[in-house]
C-alpha cells in the first residue's frame, strides 16, 4: 500500500483532539502516519500531544497562517505518497482509508477525492462542508450532492456511487503528494474558505480528476472555527469566490461572470440588510473590495495558470433552482445541465 500520512491542522482546538484523535488512531492503525499540524496554538494543544498521544507526529507552525498556509507549511516536511487533510472536529469509522486510495490507485489522473461526509450530530444527515461531493455553478457558487445552501438531505444511499465531483472538501481531503506540491498547494492569501475549491479548479484545469468515494464515511461537526452566521465568514466566502473565479475561469466566460456576480452579489447584500445581517451587508462590500484593491496580483496569478473548459461545472444557477424554483435536493437539479 501506498505511504499515507494523516495530516490535522490545530489551532486552539485542543479540546477536539481530546475527544476524537483517540478514534482516528485507533481506526486508522497501520494504514497511515498521523501528524497534527499545529498553527501556533494558545490553548494548551501541543503540551496534550506530548503527554497524551506521544505516538502522533507533531510540526508547530511559527504562527497562524490559517488553513491554507497552515497546511502548505507542514506539507513541505511530510514525505508520503498520499496527503489526507483532515479536520480535528471529524470522527473516522472503520477501514475509512483503504476504499479511498483503492480508487484512486485506479486512475492515474485522479488527484483528490473525499469520502461521504455526515453530520456528527444528525449521523443521517449530510454535513454541510462536503456531503457527497462538491460543485460549482457557471457562476462560482458552491453547492453539494445531499446540500444546496443550508438544505441538508439524510443519507439514504442516494449516493452511494463512486463519481467523479467538482471539488472536494478540506474537511477530509485526499489528495497525491506530488500533484499537490507540482500544483503549489493551497493559495495562502485564502487564509481559510474555498481554498479546496481553488485548488480542485487548478487540478481540473491541469487535467486530472477529482472523485467522491462512499466507501468511506465520516462524521464533521463543522463550524468549528467560525459558525455559519459569521460575519468574518461571509466576507472569506465572497472575497474567495471572486478571487478563485478570476484565478481559473476561461477567458471567454470571464466577463460575462463577473458582471452577472456584481448583480447577484449586490441582491445578496441588499438580502442581508433586509434581515437584519449589517454586518453581512458590509462584509460583501469588504470582499468587493479587496478583489479591486489586489486586482493586480491576481493578474500575475491568473498568468501563471492555466484556464480550461472543464467537465462537472453546473451551468445553471443555484441560487434561483433553490430560492426561486424550490429546488431542495441535488436529484431536483437537471443533470443534463452538468457539463
Amino acid at each position: 500500500m501506498k505511504k499515507v500520512a494523516v495530516v490535522i491542522l490545530n489551532y486552539n482546538g485542543k479540546a477536539f483532539l481530546n475527544k476524537f484523535l483517540p478514534g482516528v488512531i485507533a481506526k486508522t492503525g497501520e494504514d497511515a502516519e498521523i501528524w497534527v499540524a499545529d498553527n501556533n496554538s494558545l490553548d494548551g494543544s501541543t503540551e496534550l500531544l506530548a503527554e497524551s498521544f506521544p505516538e502522533v507526529k507533531t510540526i508547530v507552525n511559527p504562527y497562524n497562517g490559517g488553513f491554507a498556509l497552515g497546511y502548505n507549511l507542514a506539507l513541505e516536511r511530510i514525505d508520503a505518497d498520499y496527503y489526507v487533510l483532515l479536520n480535528s472536529d471529524i470522527e473516522v469509522s472503520d477501514n475509512w482509508i483503504k476504499p479511498v486510495i483503492e480508487l484512486m490507485e485506479t486512475d492515474e489522473s485522479i488527484a483528490a477525492c473525499q469520502p461521504k461526509i455526515l453530520s456528527y450530530h444528525d449521523q443521517k444527515s449530510f454535513e454541510y462542508a462536503g456531503a457527497g461531493g462538491g460543485f460549482i455553478d457557471k457562476y462560482g457558487y458552491p453547492f453539494c450532492r445531499g446540500r444546496l445552501f443550508l438544505s441538508l438531505e439524510n443519507d439514504e444511499a442516494q449516493y452511494d456511487s463512486p463519481t467523479e465531483v467538482f471539488w472536494a472538501s478540506g474537511a477530509c481531503m485526499f489528495i497525491k503528494a506530488d500533484i499537490y506540491h507540482k500544483a503549489g498547494g493551497l493559495d495562502a492569501d485564502f487564509f481559510a474558505h474555498m481554498e479546496e475549491i481553488d485548488l480542485c479548479w487548478r487540478l481540473k484545469n491541469k487535467g486530472y480528476k477529482v472523485m467522491y468515494c462512499p466507501d468511506s464515511t465520516v462524521y464533521h461537526v463543522g463550524g468549528g472555527t467560525l459558525p455559519k452566521s459569521s460575519a468574518r465568514k461571509t466576507y472569506l466566502n465572497f472575497r474567495n469566490n471572486f478571487s478563485l473565479l478570476y484565478k481559473n475561469l476561461p477567458e471567454d466566460r470571464l466577463l460575462k461572470t463577473f458582471l452577472i456576480r456584481l448583480i447577484l452579489d449586490g441582491a445578496a447584500g441588499l438580502k442581508f440588510l433586509l434581515q437584519g445581517g449589517f454586518q453581512d451587508f458590509i462584509a460583501v462590500i469588504e470582499a468587493h473590495l479587496y478583489f479591486y484593491r489586489n486586482l493586480g496580483k491576481l493578474k500575475k496569478k491568473r498568468k501563471e495558470l492555466s484556464q480550461n473548459h472543464v467537465s462537472r461545472i453546473y451551468q445553471g444557477n443555484i441560487a434561483m433552482d433553490h430560492y426561486l424554483g424550490r429546488k431542495k435536493k441535488f436529484s431536483e437539479l437537471d443533470q443534463d445541465l452538468f457539463s
